[in-house]
């Protein structure tokens, strides 16, 4: 496996940071990496990083609006130090809680392909194998959730995604899955801030 900020396995994902680079010169535009505790019980998975959220930022749903609801919720919730997450010098802290994302750098229109997913999920394989056993993976979408079981050589067809959906994994994890708070899926009202809190309530319950 390379060193995730060398990564260039996905020419169509290379080239597009490339071009990103040169339109928007004050983005980062590389892979981004996991943020958070080590250590922490807590793993949420996202989908890929946002054009203009953590391609910029180089942080993982930072100055994307999808990160509005995430960060407010960790807040909430005692995994966060700030409900705000602006930019990588903002000093917020995740307290027993990492993020990471099921493809590391930026997809055109926000739509990784399968290759792409395949050849990220060793990334993801070392991330979820760092977890001590009764810890929690939140997917977030269902790109997530397959990317999640596809690391873990899991059958697609023995866990189903749906909101709040929840599973005991064979290496002493559990699965949780949750509707991605896109800010067009917060629009359509497809997650809430409530049914979102709902998915939180149950991770505090588990991890207690």
């Amino acid at each position: 496996m390379s060193n995730l900020q060398d990564c260039r396995q996905c020419p169509r994902l290379t080239a597009y940071r490339i071009e990103q680079k040169k339109k928007f010169p004050e983005y980062r535009c590389l892979p981004v990496s996991a943020f958070g505790e080590p250590a922490a019980q807590l793993l949420i998975v996202g989908l890929a990083p946002g054009l203009h959220g953590a391609n910029a930022t180089g942080r993982p749903f930072t100055g994307d609006a999808s990160g509005d609801l995430l960060f407010a919720t960790l807040h909430k919730y005692g995994f966060a130090s700030s409900p705000v997450s602006q930019g990588c010098d903002d000093e917020m802290r995740l307290m027993n809680c990492r993020i990471t994302n099921a493809v590391k750098c930026v997809p055109p229109g926000n739509r990784p392909i399968g290759s792409e997913i395949d050849r990220c999920s060793a990334y993801l394989r070392s991330e979820i194998s760092a977890l001590a056993s009764g810890s929690v993976l939140l997917a977030l979408g269902t790109i997530a959730h397959r990317a999640v079981l596809k690391a873990l050589n899991l059958t697609q067809a023995h866990y189903r995604f749906f909101q709040q959906a929840e599973y005991d994994l064979p290496n002493g994890l559990k699965l949780l899955d949750s509707i991605h708070p896109s800010k067009y899926n917060q629009n359509t009202r497809r997650i809430t801030a409530p049914m979102f809190a709902a998915t939180f309530d149950r991770i505090r319950l588990i991890l207690q």
